[in-house]
Parts: structure tokens; C-alpha cells; sequence
């Protein structure tokens, strides 16, 4: 199983946000280059980058910061938030990003979705953050109808193969996952599932790699020092 850490960049800094909500920040004393940089120093090859900024109100300021992480690390960077029209996912993957992800514009515009994926393939994921089942859109903001697990199986079904699934309830609480949902998704034949929101042991890494989960992102237990980035590696093997 592959292992993200995750960088959250919330006004150039790096945070992490409880159950995403933006007035519940913990705010670190590191930039985005010096956390990457430390994290392949451990041994991570892959990164997941979260612009706050973008999934709130649209805006790229923290595009720069993007840039200089991937040039700076070399590592297997996604980066999510905010990505809503052709033009951003070109520009990310300009600087060298691998792998964008669609949340907000993937349950609001299907039809967006399927032509980006026809025309980027694999360097297309979606996110899908869901809270008691549904799907929520505009930075977690907004729940909507869609039965969040049936959308994994809609993208499955137009050939886009990532999803990132996150429990929202569980999200940066480090009171433990969703194992339940991610047995479940588990099932979906030809869906590499990442799971996101929550990990906070090393039996929960170990769970969900025996289960088959393709990845797992792994944040706030990292910088609160509740799990050690070269210990949660060798969990996952």
C-alpha cells in the first residue's frame, strides 16, 4: 500500500483542519518545501498537496508554493482543491504535478469529468468527501444528495480508476478511520481506493493494506508526533 503524507495550504502556510472546517486550524511552524522535503528524507515517495485556498473561494495563491515543492522533492505529487476548469488542471500539470484531483467539479459537472479523464487518463483522480454517506462539495462545505460510494462506481464506470475517499466526520480528529466504508469500497473491482481522514495507528495502516486498499494519506498523526512517518512506511509494505 502507498503512503501520502499530506500538506494542507491554507494563506502559504501549512495546517490541518478538523472535520474541514475552517475555523478549526492548527497551524505549523514549517513551509510547504521544508514538510515535503522532510518527508523524503523518511522515505515517502508520494505527496498529497490540499489547496485550501482553491477549494474555498476558487483562487490560486498558493500556486507558487505548489511549483517549488514539486520541483524541489522530485516525489509522486496530487494536488486537490479548487480544480474546477481545463485550464487549472493544465496548469498544474505544467510544473510537473502527476496526478490532479476533481471533487467539487466531479459531482457538480459529470460530464467535465468524463472528458477530463478521456483526455488525461491516469493523471485524473477524484475526490470524494463524504459525511454519513453523502457527498459534500465547496471545500466540505455544502452536503449534497449523491450516495457517495454509488459515485465510485459511476467513476469506475467512465475509466477514471483513483479515488481518494475521505470520512469527513473522521477527518484530522485522530480518533481512527472508517475501516467499515473502506472494506466496502474495498469490493469495487478496478478502483484503487486511497484512504483519507482519521488514521491514527499503525494496526489501521495494517488493516487497510490486508484489505487491499491501493493508498492512504496520513496527516495530522504525522505532525502531532502520534505516528512516525518511517514506522506507518513499513506498516504499509
Amino acid at each position: 500500500m502507498k503512503i501520502f503524507p499530506a500538506i494542507d495550504i491554507f494563506s502559504g502556510s501549512v495546517v490541518r483542519l478538523t472535520q474541514g472546517d475552517y475555523n478549526k486550524v492548527d497551524k505549523y511552524a514549517i513551509t510547504p518545501v521544508e514538510a515535503a522535503t522532510i518527508f523524503r528524507e523518511k522515505g515517502a515517495m508520494n505527496l498529497h498537496i490540499v489547496d485550501l485556498d482553491g477549494a474555498k473561494d476558487g483562487n490560486l495563491s498558493n500556486f507558487e508554493s505548489i511549483r517549488e515543492v514539486v520541483c524541489s522533492t522530485k516525489m509522486f505529487v496530487e494536488v486537490g482543491g479548487g480544480i474546477r476548469d481545463q485550464k487549472r488542471i493544465e496548469n498544474y500539470l505544467s510544473i510537473g504535478v502527476s496526478r490532479v484531483i476533481l471533487g467539487t467539479a466531479a459531482i457538480k459537472n459529470f460530464a467535465f469529468l468524463t472528458e477530463m479523464v478521456k483526455e488525461y487518463g491516469e493523471k485524473i483522480a477524484v475526490g470524494v468527501d463524504a459525511k454519513n454517506g453523502l457527498a459534500a462539495v465547496d471545500g466540505w462545505v455544502n452536503l449534497t444528495d449523491t450516495d457517495s460510494v454509488s459515485f465510485c462506481e459511476r467513476v469506475l464506470g467512465i475509466g477514471c480508476k483513483s479515488v481518494i475517499y475521505t470520512d469527513i466526520e473522521r477527518d484530522g480528529k485522530m480518533l481512527g478511520t472508517n475501516l467499515d466504508i473502506y472494506k466496502r469500497l474495498s469490493q469495487i473491482k478496478g478502483l484503487e481506493i486511497t484512504a483519507s481522514g482519521g488514521i491514527s495507528s499503525l494496526d489501521e495502516i495494517k488493516a487497510l493494506s490486508r484489505m487491499g486498499i491501493h493508498s492512504a494519506i496520513i496527516g495530522k498523526a504525522i505532525y502531532e508526533g502520534k505516528l512516525n512517518l518511517e514506522d506507518v512506511l513499513k506498516a504499509a509494505i
